[in-house]
C-alpha cells in the first residue's frame, strides 16, 4: 500500500460511538463463546467488529486459515487487516461501501436497525494468490443513539467472479437496497418471488442432487426442472446454479 488509505478512514463520523464503558465489556464473554459455538457448528469464517475501540473483538481460526495468518495476530491487526490483505482497488471500494452503508443505515428507523444485513464481494490476498469472498455484516449491539457498537461479520467464498454485488436487506422484507458502484448511490428494489417448485429445486440443489434426482423427488419431468431453473436464472440475472444459490442465500429466499 502507498499510505493513501489509513485505518482511521474506515471509521466514519456517521457511526461515531460514544459512552461505552469498560464495564460494558465484562458482560460480553457470552457473545464470544456463542460466536465460537456458531463457528464450530457452521464452519463459517466469522469475526466481530468493535466500532468503539475501532478494532476486532473476536476473530475465528477459520479466517486465519483463509488468509494464511494467525487469528490472534489478525485480531491485533484490527483494521490494518484490510489494508494488508485487500488489493488497493478493492480497498477503495470497501471505503465507499463503508461510508454509503452507514449513510443508509442511519436513515433506517432505530427499532428496525438490528434486522438489517449488508452483503458484498471483494478479494482477500493469501500469499501470491487472491480469493474473491462474500462478506456479510449485521449489527449485534447498538449504542443508545442507534449507532453500531458491535457487528458480526461472516466471510465465505463468492460464487461469482466480480467484486461488488452490494445489497442491504431487512430480514423478511419484500424489498432490498442495491448499491451501484457506477452511479454511487443506493436503489430500492422489489425482491423477486419464487414459486414453490423453484424454491424446492434450489433447496434440493443445495443438497447436491442432480437434475434427474430433483425431477424424481418432486415428481416432475426433467424438462420442467430445466424450465424452472431457466426461470430462476432469469429472475436472479445469474448464469449458473452456484450463483443462484448464493443470490438466494444473500436475499434470504431459501
Amino acid at each position: 500500500m502507498n499510505g493513501i488509505i489509513n485505518i482511521g478512514d474506515f471509521f466514519s463520523l456517521r457511526n461515531s460511538v460514544d459512552h461505552i464503558n469498560e464495564s460494558d465489556y465484562k458482560d460480553l464473554s457470552w457473545l464470544i463463546e456463542a460466536s465460537k459455538a456458531f463457528e464450530r457448528c457452521t464452519y463459517q469464517c466469522i469475526y466481530i467488529i468493535d466500532y468503539f475501540k475501532k478494532g476486532f473483538l473476536y476473530v475465528s481460526n477459520n479466517i486465519a486459515r483463509l488468509c494464511g495468518n494467525d487469528a490472534d495476530r489478525i485480531k491485533d491487526f484490527g483494521y490494518r487487516f484490510y489494508i494488508d490483505y485487500v488489493p488497493e482497488s478493492d480497498l477503495k471500494m470497501l471505503l465507499e461501501i463503508n461510508n454509503k452503508g452507514f449513510e443508509l443505515f442511519n436513515s433506517i428507523p432505530l427499532h428496525e436497525r438490528l434486522s438489517y444485513t449488508i452483503s458484498y464481494d471483494f478479494h482477500i490476498k493469501s500469499g501470491s494468490r487472491k480469493r474473491l469472498v462474500n462478506h456479510k455484516l449485521t449489527p449485534i449491539v447498538l449504542s443508545k443513539d442507534g449507532r453500531i457498537w458491535l457487528a458480526l461479520c461472516a466471510i465465505s467464498m463468492a460464487a461469482g467472479n466480480q467484486v461488488g454485488n452490494i445489497i442491504m436487506k431487512k430480514e423478511g422484507a419484500s424489498t432490498f437496497y442495491e448499491y451501484s458502484l457506477f452511479d454511487h448511490k443506493w436503489e430500492k428494489k422489489d425482491e423477486i418471488k419464487l414459486n414453490d417448485t423453484e424454491r424446492e429445486i434450489l433447496l434440493l440443489s443445495t443438497q447436491g442432487y442432480t437434475m434427474n434426482d430433483i425431477a424424481s423427488i418432486i415428481c416432475k419431468s426433467v424438462d420442467t426442472v430445466k424450465a424452472s431453473k431457466r426461470s430462476i436464472f432469469q429472475k436472479m440475472d445469474v448464469k449458473n446454479i452456484a450463483e443462484a444459490l448464493t443470490y438466494a442465500q444473500n436475499h434470504r429466499l431459501i
